[in-house]
């Protein structure tokens, strides 16, 4: 807002140091994310996925009251440096957050559904990110320019942390985590209540045993032997390798591009005015709130996770050629035609097809493919990447815009067709898979199963298959009980009468 630029003198800079600024301002809170990430992996595993969300809102609202006081008895130079450190740490709590909850939202919910909740984390960041959209929009219309006109943007982000921390109070631990510290009869309970069931319930013992199971012979590991339990296979190695792949390639679709500098792109399209600016993200946000809703409630389980991701990104890369193409060739942004209206489009295209796939799923699937034991620390990990490369995106976003314009837009449209072919190749699809079956994906014939999975895949495989998941729980099962029937007969041997010398003494 220029409101906010004036207060802290931004507008008497450079071009140059303005675009420097806008990448800063943005980059620091991504820093505070990276960080937050980064401390997950030990409060969640010491204090549980419960405690450590309740710290992360309380972090949260403590950052975004910072921000919203900045200036108020000091100079606006003091001011800007408390609003940088303000966000520094409103930035840890969202980095926590966005590490804990896929966690602990696929560690609680049913085989079933556990896509579409997964899926509606998303929803709910389209939802926040929209709502900024037009609480910025509205202050820019309707309150006098002054400090107030930016003040209450910082003021209303505060309703969110503090509605989180009351919501969690309510909610139970995850099932998962308490089986891991030994508290059976809690984890039952906890089941019961996010299935809507009684505690009696047999699909509650069976789940509860399942679990039991997946933990049976780990021991609790604190992260550094998390971290090296990761090497311990190559199926463990690729399980916590995916989920730090698929939210890196998130934020190489350009995403947080168009959500952080879109009233820049919209101008360099056409739509000329600070107020008209905003009004156009809003829309932009508005359609990529509804169409995630309608990807999450009708598409993650039933059109699959490999497809979904494979529409989005072919969408996306091709709406970000087209952007690319005419900026490249319409030089001027004074000058209004029927082109610029078809890439106004095209942004709000590329909004529908990121909620198609590279939205939601990439969260679903980095929530479910990492072992149970490990999940914390593969979270952690995969979320600090994804934090690191946000952080990398929005300090250079800027400077890109200003010195290579159209090829910002072409690096996002390429990177959107590697990683499509990548989910092809590489990828096993993952809906309908119990998380305690996960693993039998990345036993063997990984990219075999990949392109099987993959829309026309057989066709390239001449007929060879991956096994059924059935036909490897049954081998699975069988070599269990060889191995209890062999460890049976070495301990019958062991207790057999040992000979003994005349003084009894065995020889």
């Amino acid at each position: 807002m220029s409101s906010f630029k004036e207060y802290f003198a931004i507008d008497q800079r450079s071009s140059g140091d303005q675009a420097a600024f806008n990448g800063d301002i943005v980059s620091v809170l991504q820093g505070g994310c990276l960080f937050g990430a980064l401390v997950t992996g030990y409060l969640s595993g010491k204090i549980g996925r419960k405690w450590s969300m309740l710290l992360a809102g309380v972090t949260y609202v403590v950052g975004s009251l910072i921000q919203s006081i900045v200036g108020l008895g000091s100079s606006p130079a003091v001011g800007l440096r408390v609003l940088f450190f303000g966000r520094f740490v409103g930035g840890i709590g969202v980095g926590m957050i966005s590490a804990l909850v896929p966690t602990y939202v696929s560690e609680c919910t049913p085989r079933t559904i556990r896509g579409r909740c997964t899926g509606a984390i998303q929803l709910a960041n389209n939802l926040g990110i929209m709502l900024s959209f037009w609480v910025n929009y509205s202050c820019s219309k309707d309150i006098p320019h002054g400090e107030m006109q930016w003040r209450i943007p910082m003021i209303a982000q505060m309703v969110s942390g503090v509605l989180f921390i009351i919501a969690m109070c309510f909610q139970p631990e995850s099932p998962r985590w308490l089986v891991e510290h030994g508290h059976f009869d809690r984890a039952a309970r906890a089941l019961a209540y996010v299935s809507s069931k009684s505690v009696d319930d047999e699909a509650v013992h069976v789940t509860l045993d399942e679990i039991k199971a997946d933990f049976e012979g780990k021991d609790r590991l604190n992260v550094w032997q998390q971290l090296k339990g990761m090497a311990a296979s190559r199926p463990i190695m690729l399980r916590c390798l995916i989920p730090s792949l698929v939210l890196f390639f998130q934020q190489w679709t350009g995403t947080n591009t168009i959500n952080y500098f879109s009233p820049e792109i919209f101008a360099g399209l056409g739509i000329t005015g600070e107020t008209s600016g905003l009004f156009a993200t809003g829309v932009y946000g508005v359609v990529k709130t509804v169409a995630v809703f309608i990807v999450v409630m009708t598409a993650v389980e039933k059109f699959g996770r490999k497809n979904c991701l494979l529409v989005g990104g072919v969408g996306q890369g091709l709406c970000m050629l087209w952007i690319a193409g005419y900026s490249a060739i319409h030089t001027d942004d004074t000058v209004v035609d029927a082109a610029s209206y078809v890439s106004i489009v095209a942004v709000y295209l590329y909004a529908v097809f990121y909620c198609i796939g590279w939205g939601p799923v990439p969260w679903v699937i980095a929530g479910e493919v990492a072992p149970n034991h490990l999940r914390t620390g593969a979270l952690s990990i995969a979320v600090m990447v994804n934090w690191l490369f946000s952080l990398t995106i929005s300090k250079v976003t800027p400077l890109m815009l200003e010195n290579i314009t159209y090829g910002t837009f072409l690096l996002f449209g390429v990177f959107c067709f590697v990683m499509s072919v990548w989910v092809y190749i590489c990828l096993p699809e993952t809906s309908g898979v119990a998380l305690e079956d996960i693993k039998y994906l990345f036993e063997r014939d990984v990219i075999v199963r990949a392109v099987q999975d993959s829309p026309g895949g057989r066709l390239f495989l001449r007929g060879k298959r991956a096994p059924e998941l059935e036909e490897m729980r049954e081998a699975e099962a069988e070599a269990n009980a060889d191995r209890d029937s062999t460890s049976k007969k070495g301990t019958a041997v062991s207790s057999r009468e040992v000979p003994t010398n005349r003084h009894g003494i065995a020889i």
